[in-house]
């Protein structure tokens, strides 16, 4: 049987752009645990800490999708270096202010201005579409970037809190700056593999925002739920893990998820599914909703890490179909602008999901942080019902640009 990744690599440069693309994304989970790191250090305020790096993942969740519009309009090569300026030097500013004790105000501008961070996880999967749209390869290489956008989440995150922790409070984000940079540089130098600037049609108007189609807007919304499954356990987790006198153990349960997401991801790109897509969405909404249930019967630390274990098998899988729907549906034109909605969407449902969780385990007690991990998983089955009764109203398929109705 033939090996659908080593495949992928017989194209010249792709190698390169795949590596670039995973230090470029590892920037945005180290950030805001970063931020929460250096400020609860300096200014001994978990609540200043949480707030500072909410404005940095709300901002990054607006403006991502509006740097990804301009890149579909201009090119990577011209946006993505400017936009890597922009965040770079808001997270230098950042470090700045915290260092020399500046106003409180001045931390949340600076997180605002840092989370102009444009998604490399969109550019990555847009330079794998440019070169296997319409083969079997596309499946692969997006199940590819799904197992590395697992990666930079489980190796970013302690990355950061150990240099925050060893060298000093600043050290987190100044080498989330330093990866953005070298990472970006290194990505846009791959000039072979960068997409071409595709002309929008006139019926399709530049300014239309991807958003507004409903298919889109259905699993941007399914992935703020399944983001809010990944930062509710994450809570739940260390919480249990403190509760069970073992706070090390967290990182064990923690793993186990990605564990599971990084090998279902894997397996399900290296296979070639008949089911239409609208099925596969449906089925993988009401397996991943079905799979919170068992974190509340857990009653240690190792039947937790099963539970989460288990969890993981269905989510790469479900996020897979949901952007190989997106990558079908979407104008050609506008591909990378739909791609980072969805990865927006997931990145604000973690933050969202993991202060809802934090709350509720500070006012009842730490099972209860795994309510919301159960209602996130409801919310993903909804919302996939959705989507598949948005996508079997018309034939899954690239649109022509010509269509209005698809943007």
């Amino acid at each position: 049987m033939a090996n659908p990744y080593r495949d992928l690599f017989r194209v010249s440069g792709t190698a390169n752009f795949a590596v670039a693309g995973f230090l470029a994304r590892l920037p945005l989970p180290m950030t805001g645990i970063g931020i929460i790191t250096m400020v609860s250090q300096l200014r001994g305020s978990y609540g200043l800490a949480g707030g500072v790096a909410a404005a940095f993942v709300f901002t990054y969740a607006l403006a991502a999708p509006q740097i990804s519009r301009l890149v579909d309009r201009r090119g990577q090569g011209r946006v993505l270096p400017v936009a890597a300026g922009v965040s770079v030097s808001g997270l230098l500013i950042l470090l700045v202010c915290s260092y020399w004790r500046m106003p409180d105000w001045t931390l949340f501008a600076a997180a605002m201005l840092a989370g102009f961070m444009p998604s490399m996880s969109a550019m990555a999967r847009a330079r794998w579409t440019e070169l296997y749209s319409g083969q079997p390869q596309l499946k692969a290489a997006y199940s590819l970037e799904t197992v590395l956008d697992e990666m930079s989440f489980i190796a970013g995150p302690p990355l950061s809190v150990g240099l925050g922790v060893a060298l000093f409070p600043q050290a987190g984000p100044l080498a989330a700056a330093v990866l953005l940079a070298a990472g970006v540089a290194l990505f846009t130098a791959q000039t072979a593999t960068e997409p071409e600037v595709k002309p929008v049609a006139p019926l399709l108007g530049e300014n239309t925002a991807v958003f507004r189609n409903p298919v889109v807007l259905a699993l941007t919304l399914m992935m703020v739920a399944m983001g809010g499954v990944v930062g509710s356990i994450d809570i739940g987790s260390v919480a249990f893990a403190e509760q069970q006198g073992r706070p090390a153990a967290a990182s064990f349960v923690l793993s186990s998820y990605a564990i599971g997401s990084c090998a279902a991801g894997l397996l399900f790109g290296a296979f070639r599914v008949a089911a239409p897509h609208r099925h596969l969405l449906v089925l993988g909404g009401l397996a991943t909703a079905a799979a919170t249930v068992p974190l509340l019967l857990a009653g240690n630390l190792l039947a937790l890490s099963l539970a989460v274990l288990v969890g993981g098998l269905f989510f790469a899988p479900t996020m897979i179909v949901a952007m190989e729907v997106v990558e079908q549906t979407v104008p050609g034109a506008k591909l990378t602008e739909g791609l980072t909605w969805l990865l927006a969407g997931l990145n604000t449902g973690t933050a969202l999901g993991a202060a809802l969780a934090g709350q509720i385990v500070d006012a009842f007690d730490v099972r209860a942080g795994f309510f919301v991990a159960v209602g996130a998983g409801l919310a993903i089955a909804v919302f996939a019902a959705l989507g598949s009764r948005l996508i079997s109203r018309k034939p899954i398929g690239r649109q022509p640009e010509i269509c209005p109705n698809v943007c």
